[in-house]
Protein backbone atom coordinates (compact mmCIF):
# COMPACT_ATOMS: atom_id res chain seq x y z
CA UNK A 1 0.00 0.00 0.00
CA UNK A 2 2.86 2.59 1.00
CA UNK A 3 4.85 1.59 -2.32
CA UNK A 4 1.67 2.33 -4.29
CA UNK A 5 0.79 5.46 -2.68
CA UNK A 6 4.55 6.56 -3.41
CA UNK A 7 4.21 5.33 -6.84
CA UNK A 8 1.29 7.68 -7.51
CA UNK A 9 3.00 10.43 -5.43
CA UNK A 10 5.86 10.36 -7.75
CA UNK A 11 3.41 10.22 -11.29
CA UNK A 12 1.95 13.26 -10.16
CA UNK A 13 5.08 14.93 -9.28
CA UNK A 14 5.76 13.86 -12.97
CA UNK A 15 3.08 15.34 -14.39
CA UNK A 16 3.21 18.61 -12.58
CA UNK A 17 6.72 18.42 -14.08
CA UNK A 18 5.49 17.89 -17.61
CA UNK A 19 2.96 20.81 -17.66
CA UNK A 20 5.66 23.21 -16.47
CA UNK A 21 7.45 22.25 -19.49
CA UNK A 22 4.86 22.48 -21.91
CA UNK A 23 6.19 26.18 -22.62
CA UNK A 24 9.43 24.83 -23.22
CA UNK A 25 8.04 21.95 -25.53
CA UNK A 26 5.80 24.42 -27.17
CA UNK A 27 8.57 26.54 -28.34
CA UNK A 28 10.77 23.74 -29.70
CA UNK A 29 7.92 22.52 -31.73
CA UNK A 30 7.24 25.93 -33.20
CA UNK A 31 11.13 26.21 -33.88
CA UNK A 32 10.89 22.56 -35.75
CA UNK A 33 7.72 24.11 -37.19
CA UNK A 34 9.43 27.51 -38.85
CA UNK A 35 12.62 25.22 -39.99
CA UNK A 36 10.20 22.92 -42.02
CA UNK A 37 8.73 25.70 -43.52
CA UNK A 38 11.56 27.46 -44.61
CA UNK A 39 12.83 23.97 -45.96
CA UNK A 40 15.73 24.13 -43.39
CA UNK A 41 17.30 20.63 -42.54
CA UNK A 42 19.03 20.07 -39.02
CA UNK A 43 21.98 17.69 -39.23
CA UNK A 44 21.30 14.15 -37.21
CA UNK A 45 24.28 15.43 -34.57
CA UNK A 46 22.82 18.57 -34.24
CA UNK A 47 19.29 16.74 -33.67
CA UNK A 48 21.03 14.68 -31.16
CA UNK A 49 22.99 16.95 -28.95
CA UNK A 50 20.01 19.27 -28.99
CA UNK A 51 17.21 16.58 -27.93
CA UNK A 52 19.89 15.30 -25.12
CA UNK A 53 20.30 19.03 -24.30
CA UNK A 54 16.41 19.33 -23.58
CA UNK A 55 16.50 16.07 -21.90
CA UNK A 56 18.44 17.34 -19.49
CA UNK A 57 16.49 20.54 -18.51
CA UNK A 58 14.50 18.31 -18.20
CA UNK A 59 16.33 16.16 -15.53
CA UNK A 60 17.44 18.81 -13.74
CA UNK A 61 14.29 20.98 -13.66
CA UNK A 62 12.80 17.72 -12.03
CA UNK A 63 15.40 17.65 -9.30
CA UNK A 64 14.85 21.13 -8.26
CA UNK A 65 11.57 21.31 -8.71
CA UNK A 66 10.01 18.16 -7.43
CA UNK A 67 11.11 18.23 -3.68
CA UNK A 68 9.58 22.19 -3.57
CA UNK A 69 6.19 19.80 -4.06
CA UNK A 70 6.39 18.34 -0.80
CA UNK A 71 7.71 21.30 1.37
CA UNK A 72 5.43 22.40 4.05
CA UNK A 73 4.44 26.03 3.13
CA UNK A 74 4.95 28.28 6.29
CA UNK A 75 3.27 31.51 5.81
CA UNK A 76 1.55 34.00 8.43
CA UNK A 77 2.20 33.28 11.89
CA UNK A 78 3.46 30.19 11.86
CA UNK A 79 6.52 31.50 9.51
CA UNK A 80 7.27 34.35 12.69
CA UNK A 81 7.35 31.88 15.09
CA UNK A 82 11.36 31.50 15.89
CA UNK A 83 12.80 34.32 14.17
CA UNK A 84 14.86 36.62 15.37
CA UNK A 85 14.70 39.99 15.60
CA UNK A 86 16.40 43.58 16.34
CA UNK A 87 14.55 46.21 18.58
CA UNK A 88 14.11 49.40 17.07
CA UNK A 89 11.58 51.03 19.69
CA UNK A 90 12.39 49.92 23.61
CA UNK A 91 10.56 47.13 24.50
CA UNK A 92 8.60 48.32 27.53
CA UNK A 93 7.07 46.18 27.37
CA UNK A 94 5.58 46.94 23.85
CA UNK A 95 7.76 48.82 21.32
CA UNK A 96 8.83 48.23 17.67
CA UNK A 97 11.52 45.08 15.85
CA UNK A 98 12.93 44.64 12.90
CA UNK A 99 12.72 41.36 11.67
CA UNK A 100 13.04 39.99 7.75
CA UNK A 101 13.22 43.94 7.17
CA UNK A 102 9.61 44.56 8.43
CA UNK A 103 8.85 46.45 11.37
CA UNK A 104 6.30 44.74 13.73
CA UNK A 105 4.86 45.88 17.40
CA UNK A 106 6.30 43.82 19.87
CA UNK A 107 5.76 43.15 23.36
CA UNK A 108 8.32 41.66 25.86
CA UNK A 109 7.07 38.21 27.58
CA UNK A 110 9.73 38.92 30.52
CA UNK A 111 12.10 42.03 30.99
CA UNK A 112 11.89 45.50 29.12
CA UNK A 113 14.24 45.15 26.28
CA UNK A 114 16.82 47.92 24.90
CA UNK A 115 17.22 49.49 21.35
CA UNK A 116 19.73 47.14 19.39
CA UNK A 117 19.02 44.31 21.23
CA UNK A 118 18.51 40.63 19.73
CA UNK A 119 15.29 39.38 20.36
CA UNK A 120 13.06 35.91 19.66
CA UNK A 121 9.87 35.73 18.28
CA UNK A 122 7.65 33.35 20.50
CA UNK A 123 3.94 33.60 19.15
CA UNK A 124 1.47 36.11 17.58
CA UNK A 125 -0.89 38.31 19.56
CA UNK A 126 -3.68 40.13 16.87
CA UNK A 127 -0.85 42.15 14.71
CA UNK A 128 1.67 42.53 18.09
CA UNK A 129 4.40 40.16 18.20
CA UNK A 130 5.38 38.38 21.37
CA UNK A 131 9.21 38.46 21.71
CA UNK A 132 11.82 37.88 24.52
CA UNK A 133 15.46 38.32 24.97
CA UNK A 134 17.33 35.95 22.36
CA UNK A 135 20.09 33.96 24.92
CA UNK A 136 23.37 34.17 23.76
CA UNK A 137 24.01 30.57 23.99
CA UNK A 138 21.76 29.39 21.95
CA UNK A 139 23.16 31.76 18.60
Amino acid sequence: MVLFRHMKSTIKDWLKVLVLLLDEAAAVALVLFVLWVLKIEIPLPIAVVAALLFGGLAFVIQRAIIPTFHKKQVTGAEGLIGLEGEVIQPLTPVGVIQTKGEYWKAKSVGENIAVGKEVEILSLSGLTLMVKLKNRSSG
